[in-house]
């Protein structure tokens, strides 16, 4: 029989179901003590819960208004009242006329960049008020977000909200919310913090304007395994929130912007500005030319200590003996964490998110690489046994026994190939190593990715971040690969990040034209 019509707590009539999921149904009520419209969120029966099952169920329900009671903000649904029906708890709150985000991207939708740009900013105001408040929401996703006729951007469902100072309600091995929006830490059993909401909103607004979650696999095993291991995919349709995006979803919450920079981020892209700041990216250091403004390719000016990213000679030693990845380890506390059941450890291939082509690698890699583009000429350097395609005009620059540069006639955007002898396991240990050290010495530098892949079937990493030079931010990507005991080759690009994309192409053609010749 429908609930339609019929009275709760001898006050609020039931009027209309304005949504229903997998533990409740949301409905459109009549308050006909204050005369108003509320919406009133009200438990299915659970007949297959234990006692003790249904105990921790209902005090999840009563932890959700009162954590999200204690947020008072515009961006956040107001809670009214918490009442009993038949011994189950009904959560009242503010009513607000809308639809959600989730309906929206239901069919694979997706939405123009500036409109999910609006949207992340009501999002991001919502989560600073409740980290504010000290509550946590723990599932950001599309279908807690609401969607006013007004414009208004409303973040709901505090259902498994969790307030400090209060105890877990999750048992060893048990994690509630929607996988496809899970923080990394969260899969690995690691205690979330304000960052894990931040990656929920990250991987919320990659299906906004992607049209899909960002890891969705085919199973809920497999998802969790994607999204503690695997790279990111690239972006098709973010347009300038491609940045702010992508740094949201990195796998260490260190990596991650905060809530202030990520609502800075979100307000620029809304007025047309670059979401490029939003990623640790911030505070930046002065000079005008390559050798002067300092981007990590060069030599520093002098004015501040720098292992400059590509010099590589100080690193060798320091990634010699590093050990392999634990890739099986992972994969078992992914899965542990997500479900308790076994799967298994075998490493997967990860697709190569700079771009590069990927195949499963083999003693003897087979690959054919793409002709010299046009407005390009062939190099060749016997010394370093490779030859790839410059740009025409661009002159070569310092040369050393271990890598060549190439920079164009403003000196302000340079393409550097490196190489390390012998390789270690992964360049990803080896750009570790380099990075501790530009943390500390240049506090400039910012991380956007760091990314472990494949390319030409041989172990690979992405390295993308920005720095500030003396006058302007400059954005430098760099690709190393190789195989331990043979050699590591890095193809490495940096140019001012008001220009990236201009720029960019120039390393996608000498990546894809590059030949080993020694």
């Amino acid at each position: 029989m429908s609930d339609e019509g019929r009275l709760v707590a001898g006050r609020y009539r039931l009027a209309e179901q304005i949504g229903r999921g997998g533990m409740g149904t949301v409905w459109r009520a009549e308050d006909e003590v204050l005369v108003r419209q509320v919406a009133l969120k009200q438990l299915h029966a659970q007949p297959h819960l234990s006692d003790d099952e249904l105990a921790t169920l209902y005090e999840r329900t009563r932890r959700e208004a009162r954590s999200a009671a204690r947020v008072v903000h515009r961006n956040v649904v107001v809670v009214h009242d918490v009442v009993d029906d038949g011994g189950r708890p009904c959560i009242v709150m503010e009513y607000v006329p809308a639809i959600t985000l989730g309906a929206l991207l239901k069919e694979g939708d997706a939405l123009p960049p500036e409109e999910v740009a609006r949207i992340g900013v009501g999002m991001i105001a919502a989560l600073r008020a409740a980290h504010a408040a000290g509550v946590l929401h723990r599932d950001i996703k599309p279908g807690n977000v609401l969607l006013g006729t007004d414009g208004r951007v409303v973040l709901t469902d505090f259902g498994i909200a969790h307030t400090a100072g209060t105890s877990t309600l999750t048992r060893t091995g048990e994690m509630v919310g929607s996988i496809d929006y899970m923080a990394p830490e969260r899969i690995r059993g690691q205690k979330p913090g304000p960052a894990s909401d931040l990656w929920s909103l990250g991987a919320t607004l990659y299906q906004a304007v992607e049209g899909r979650p960002p890891f969705r696999r085919i199973t809920p095993m497999e998802t969790a395994y994607a999204i503690a291991v695997d790279p990111l995919e690239p972006m098709k349709q973010a347009g300038p929130l491609e940045p702010l995006i992508e740094t949201l979803l990195a796998k260490n919450p260190e990596d991650r912007p905060s809530a202030e920079q990520t609502e800075r981020a979100l307000t620029a892209s809304c007025s047309g500005g670059s979401t490029t700041v939003a990623s640790p990216v911030r505070t930046h250091r002065p000079s005008e030319s390559l050798q002067d403004e300092g981007p990590p390719t060069e030599r520093n000016s002098g004015t501040e200590p720098l292992e400059p990213p590509t010099q590589r000679a100080g690193a060798r030693a320091r990634r010699r003996g590093r050990k392999r990845l634990a890739l099986a380890a992972i994969v078992v506390a992914a899965v542990s964490a997500a479900a308790a059941v076994a799967l298994s450890s075998t490493p997967r291939h990860h697709k190569d998110t700079s771009g590069a082509r990927t195949s499963r690698p083999s003693p003897t890699p087979s690959y054919t690489p793409s002709p010299v583009p046009e407005g390009y000429h062939l190099v060749k350097d016997e010394q370093l046994g490779i030859s790839f395609p410059v740009p025409d005009g661009w002159k070569a620059g310092q040369h050393a026994s271990d890598e060549v540069t190439y920079t164009d006639s403003s000196r302000l955007a340079g393409i550097t190939i490196g190489t390390v002898d012998p390789a270690g396991a992964n360049p990803a240990a080896h750009f570790a190593d380099i990075e501790a050290n530009t943390k500390i010495n240049y506090a400039t530098y910012r991380r956007l990715r760091m990314q472990q892949t494949t390319f030409r079937g041989q172990p690979a990493a992405v390295w993308e971040f920005t720095f500030q030079g003396r006058v302007r931010v400059f954005r430098a990507i760099d690709l190393g690969y190789g195989r331990e005991g043979g050699r590591e080759y890095d193809i490495y690009l940096s140019a001012p990040d008001a220009k990236w994309d201009t720029y960019r192409p120039v390393f996608d053609n000498v990546r894809d034209a590059f030949i080993t010749t020694g």
